[in-house]
């Protein structure tokens, strides 16, 4: 009789035993998985228009572990455009957070219900969307061209960018309608986030050129720029460039100077003309700083695309071009009394990110005279 009880207590022991360990080193064990589980990294390009953030983009969008979005602010202006860019900022934040996270259905405030993915601007920019989940047309180690991803991949429903972007270490958005750091300061602070920023720079002047020969594709977001200034069709031009110029200003020396010591790692600033001239090198530190490899497929491609023949006279259009040529066009094709009117409005900005100013039509010019100083910016 002894016996028989003593097996339903030995029983129960070892249960309660084998309950207590479970609940002693359950937590350790969540704890251990969360911490190994690797957090995504979020980065944002932050730049302006015609800067040669399309093709940076690209520097990003075509590597295997990144998810990839071409401006979807976009879709904020387009649909509300009658407020300024700084009431808009708020907004465009809230998108970009929500991005950031895989989070895709803030665009139902800005698109229709029965939206596709071909609905999303330039989404055949992103080779994410190109390749599985998104697009079964093509590999995710593929390099893939907008032209062939528009071609194959446009029968998707909207659904599947939410789901290839869940499937990524990296999620990157190339945005131009930021004009202030400080409003991102919530996304570098959230603890949901990993957030690096890449300030993209250019050349004034030759933003202007690049911008005048894109003027009818640009002149809803200027209108939105120039809002809260009284401006005339002869003087907006150049209002527009004095506002892009002040906010790049603002932002370098936010992050340079007002961001505080833990967060100084998190901002990068890069002058397109820098990638130009040595492609290989500005990929690298740009992949170093996202903490991305650069695999020698990339390394082929970068220097492939930028080393082409085309002169990159179409708005977003992102082929192989003579990159270092059509960086310096203005310099032939821009008159000097227009370049003067730049400098004017532009003056500290290209003071602050090394770009020389020129005092003649012979300077401008004079292809031998570097406009670029070597010297990191101050």
């Amino acid at each position: 009789v002894m016996k028989s009880r003593r097996v339903p207590v030995l029983l129960v022991l070892i249960f309660l035993s084998t309950l207590l360990i479970h609940f002693q080193f359950l937590p350790c064990s969540n704890n251990a998985l969360v911490e190994n589980k690797s957090s995504p990294v979020h980065i944002l390009i932050l730049s302006s228009w015609r800067s040669g953030s399309s093709f940076t983009g690209q520097i990003f969008s075509q590597h295997p572990s990144v998810f990839y979005l071409m401006e979807p602010a976009w879709h904020v202006w387009v649909r509300m455009y009658q407020n300024s860019a700084k009431i808009l900022q708020m907004a465009v934040r809230d998108l970009v957070r929500s991005t950031f996270l895989c989070d895709m259905s803030v665009f139902d405030v800005y698109m229709s219900s029965q939206k596709q993915k071909t609905d999303l601007f330039q989404w055949e920019t992103s080779r994410a969307l190109c390749s599985p989940p998104a697009c079964d047309s093509f590999n995710r180690n593929d390099i893939i061209t907008a032209r062939n991803c528009k071609t194959m991949c446009s029968k998707y429903p909207f659904s599947t960018v939410e789901e290839a972007c869940k499937t990524y270490s990296h999620i990157v958005i190339k945005e131009v309608r930021f004009f202030d750091l400080q409003v991102l300061y919530p996304l570098l602070t959230d603890p949901s986030l990993n957030l690096k920023i890449i300030h993209l720079v250019r050349d004034p002047r030759a933003v202007f050129r690049s911008r005048e020969n894109a003027a009818a594709e640009l002149k809803r977001d200027s209108n939105i720029v120039v809002r809260s200034q009284r401006t005339t069709e002869k003087t907006e031009p150049y209002d527009a460039m004095q506002v892009i110029c002040n906010s790049h200003v603002d932002i370098y020396k936010a992050g340079i100077q007002i961001l505080p010591n833990s967060l100084k790692d998190r901002y990068l600033l890069v002058r397109y003309e820098d990638i130009v001239r040595d492609p290989i090198a500005r990929a690298a530190q740009m992949y170093r700083f996202a903490e991305l490899s650069f695999t020698p497929e990339l390394q082929k491609w970068v220097h492939n695309i930028t080393h082409g023949k085309g002169q990159g006279a179409q708005a977003f259009d992102i082929g192989s071009r003579d990159a270092l040529r059509v960086s310096q066009a203005w310099r032939t094709d821009l008159p000097f009394k227009q370049i003067e009117e730049v400098q004017k409005v532009c003056k500290d900005a290209m003071d602050l990110l090394g770009y020389r100013l020129v005092q003649s039509e012979k300077e401008q010019k004079d292809m031998t005279l570097d406009l670029l100083f070597t010297q990191k910016p101050p």
